[in-house]
Parts: structure tokens; C-alpha cells; sequence
């Protein structure tokens, strides 16, 4: 990489790795400010692709780091077997940037079907957006634990079989940092609109122990504005009659039952430890528990799926009528199994598309809706997004991913955001825990 007359590094690198992900060419990038001319040439191998672009002459940093990453886009599409899905945009959140006003087919090369994504999460984060007070704020109880570990899994957790002795302490812990923070709320005069406990799996915990949470956070926040309390079940061989019973006696509004394949073999694989007969169960005992709000989770591209078997996921998952279903794409991070291993799918992005666009129109045929969406840092090509059924939306979700209001993460590895308007613009201050569950225990015993 050379940057010549510039040091926008950052900006031109993130679209290069949107683009490339991590096998990134080499490259020239020049911003000539004597004639206001931004000029880019990439090598891979003997192809050479080159893009020249014009900038006002009194641009700000802000504009020429825009026209950089334009230009760099420009020249490496010419490279690439297709144009990407989402164009030049290298972000994790562009329903932000419909949100404000951008045309992305327009300005930055979106196909379509993502723009319309892009717009429909929009729209959701526009119509919660005029039901949250100034003083409003969500709340997201992390719980580190699993059964066992996904080989895809990256997220800061525990397999419980050889950590049941940290989860007691956790909890305590846990309380303790409940303690404080409801405090903080109470003094601002905020009052907390929904809560998320994931993880991790939380109904790794027993029914009792999901009680004694549930019941701390009632004793502790005033949650009489709270309307949406959802439980991340996750992993379906957590999943028993009691704790759903648990979970339903203690307020729960919404459960998640994630299958992530229905597909046995691909279970194995992934080292899930359940059968799609066991996500059959549980969401079935989510429902004779009287859950209206029931969402499922399926991912798209894990290794030994088809586009034949991926469909036959979703069909099985929408004959259920769950009102909630989120698609993943896979994005293999440093700490999971696959990645450390080199274990890496066989399975390109032209599957994982056909495989998304089977699932986009039969959600829409059902009358799903995308409510909100993100795209993984650095992964190449797709996203996450969530589907709802009309008034089914996850209230959470849209305020943390928009960043619409406070939000308060407990827990290890939790990140809280801050969120405060000046001057019409939002202002989001960060605060982090301590990552790993006996650092966090630590930190809350001093």
C-alpha cells in the first residue's frame, strides 16, 4: 500500500478490506492537491485497474476521505467478478445511512435488494424513534456461558461443563454491578424500556437461577415502562419446560430458540450438541408456555450446507410461524475454532447469496418485514439481518443498533453507550467491563 499526498489511511484500508476482506492487493493511492485530483491504481498479479476522480478545491477532510474511498472502489470493482452487494459501503450500520437521507444505489453503488434493506430498517428505526422519551434507555444483561462451543463461535464464553464453578460468582458479581447501575438510572431519571439477556446462552443457567435474575432486575429498576424483555435461549438443548415456565412466571415477553441449521449433519459439524428435532421441541414448548413473541435464528453459509438444505431450513422454520426470524451470514473472527484451525467453509459468496435470496422472498411472501440490520466488520459481501411479522419488532435491537438511546450493558465483556443529542447531532460516549467472566468477577468484588 502507498499513500501518496495523504494520510487517510484508515478510510482507503477499511474499504479495501470490505472489499478484499483479508487477501487486500497491493495499491496506490494519490491525492495530488495542486490540481484537486485524487488518482488510484490497484495491482493484482499483472491486472492493473486504475480510477481518477475530482475534489473541490477547498474539500475537507471529511469529503476527501469520502472521494478516496470512492475512487478505490471504482478501481478495484474493476477487478472483482461482481460488483458487490452493498457497493462502496465499508460500515457495520447502513441503515444509518438511509436514515439520513442518502440514496445508496446512488452514491455508493448498493444493489437494490440491500438498498431496500437498508430502507425498511430505516423506517422501523424511524417509527420507534417517535415512541422514546428523552429520558428513555435500554438495558442488556450478559450471561458468558454456553453448553459447549460453536466452532464458529468468536463470543466472550464459556463452555459450562468445565466452568459450573464460575457461574455462581458470576451471578453474584452480576448483582452487584445490577446494584450500581440501577442506581446511576434512577439518579438521571431515566427509565428502561426494554431488556436483552444474552450471551453467550442464557438458559445455560437453571430455572432457578433465571428467577433470581429476573426477579433482581425487577427488585432493582423500575421497569414499569418496560414492555420487552426478551431471553437469548440460543442453543435448544438448554431448553426445558421449567425454565420456559420460569421465563414466562418471571415477565419474559420474547425467547429466542436458534436452531442456526435444520440440518443434522451441519449441527455435527459445528459442534451445536442438538438436533433439529430438538429446535422443534423447544420452540413447540416456548409456545404451549404461551410465548406470543418466539424468535429463531438460521445462518447462512456453515459448512456442508447447500443452497437445497438451507432452503429446507427455512421452509421448516416458517412452518412454525415464528414472529421473529434473524439470518446471519457466517464471518469467521479470530478466537473461533474455524478460523484458528483453518476450517474454513468451501462455500463462496455466490451460494451464500442464492441461499439469502431464497430466504428474503419467502419472508416476504409471509409477510415479514427486515426491521433492523448490521454487517460484520471486515466480512466481505453480506449481512445480519432481522425479519419481523407487523408489530412483532424486538424493541432492543433497534435501539442498540441504531444507537437511538442509552444503552446499559452488564456483564462481561459488556459495552455501554451513552447517548446524548447536541446541537441536533447524537453524541455517543462508550464505557466497557472487563472482557473475560473472572476478570469481571474480580472487578465487581473490588
Amino acid at each position: 500500500m502507498r499513500l501518496i499526498g495523504h494520510s487517510c489511511k484508515y478510510a482507503v484500508e477499511q474499504t479495501a478490506i470490505s472489499l478484499f476482506g483479508g487477501a487486500v492487493p497491493e495499491f496506490d493511492s494519490e491525492l495530488r492537491l495542486a490540481d484537486s485530483t485524487i488518482f488510484t491504481r490497484i495491482y493484482i498479479g499483472s491486472r492493473t485497474a486504475e480510477d481518477t476522480a475530482a475534489i473541490s478545491p477547498n474539500a475537507d477532510t471529511r469529503e476527501v476521505q469520502r472521494a478516496l474511498k470512492m475512487s478505490f472502489y471504482r478501481a478495484a470493482v474493476q477487478l472483482l467478478p461482481t460488483a458487490p452487494a452493498w457497493g462502496a459501503v465499508s460500515g457495520v450500520k447502513p441503515a444509518r445511512l438511509a436514515l439520513c437521507g442518502i440514496d445508496l444505489e446512488r452514491e455508493f453503488f448498493v444493489s437494490p435488494g440491500r438498498a431496500a434493506l437498508a430502507g425498511s430498517a430505516a423506517r422501523f428505526a424511524e417509527s420507534a424513534y417517535r415512541t422514546l422519551a428523552a429520558n428513555d434507555a435500554v438495558l442488556y444483561v450478559g450471561i458468558p456461558f454456553c453448553p459447549t462451543r460453536c466452532s464458529y463461535c468468536s463470543f466472550i464464553s464459556l463452555g459450562a461443563a468445565g466452568n459450573t464453578a464460575l457461574i455462581e460468582p458470576y451471578l453474584d458479581a452480576l448483582n452487584r454491578e445490577i446494584e450500581s447501575v440501577s442506581g446511576t438510572v434512577a439518579e438521571r431519571g431515566e427509565r428502561i424500556r426494554a431488556i436483552y439477556i444474552g450471551g453467550g446462552t442464557p438458559t445455560t443457567l437453571s430455572a432457578a437461577q433465571l428467577t433470581a435474575l429476573l426477579t433482581e432486575l425487577h427488585g432493582k429498576f423500575d421497569l414499569s415502562a418496560c414492555s420487552d424483555i426478551t431471553v437469548e435461549a440460543g442453543r435448544p438443548d438448554t431448553i426445558t419446560p421449567e425454565k420456559v415456565y420460569a421465563l414466562k412466571a418471571a415477565g419474559v415477553t420474547r425467547i429466542s430458540v436458534n436452531p442456526q441449521t435444520m440440518n443434522d449433519a451441519v449441527l455435527r459439524k459445528i459442534g451445536r450438541g442438538h438436533s433439529a428435532e430438538d429446535s422443534l421441541r423447544a420452540f413447540g414448548t416456548a409456545k404451549e408456555a404461551g410465548f406470543r413473541h418466539i424468535n429463531m435464528d438460521l445462518i447462512a453459509g456453515l459448512p456442508l450446507d447447500t443452497p437445497d438444505s438451507f432452503r429446507g431450513s427455512i421452509d421448516k422454520c416458517l412452518a412454525l410461524a415464528p414472529d421473529n426470524l434473524t439470518l446471519h451470514t457466517l464471518t469467521l473472527k479470530r478466537g473461533s475454532l474455524m478460523k484458528e484451525t483453518s476450517e474454513q467453509p468451501d462455500i463462496t459468496s455466490e451460494t451464500v447469496g442464492e441461499m439469502l435470496d431464497y430466504a428474503f422472498a419467502e419472508l416476504r411472501k409471509r409477510g415479514y418485514e427486515p426491521y433492523y440490520l448490521y454487517r460484520q466488520k471486515y466480512s466481505v459481501g453480506f449481512e445480519n439481518s432481522g425479519w419481523t411479522l407487523p408489530g412483532a419488532e424486538c424493541l432492543y435491537n433497534i435501539v442498540m443498533m441504531e444507537e437511538l438511546r442509552s444503552v446499559y450493558a452488564l456483564g462481561a465483556g459488556g459495552s455501554s453507550k451513552q447517548v446524548s443529542r447536541e446541537n441536533g447531532n447524537f453524541r455517543v460516549t462508550r464505557s466497557f467491563n472487563k472482557k473475560y467472566p473472572k476478570e469481571y468477577i474480580e472487578d465487581m468484588s473490588r
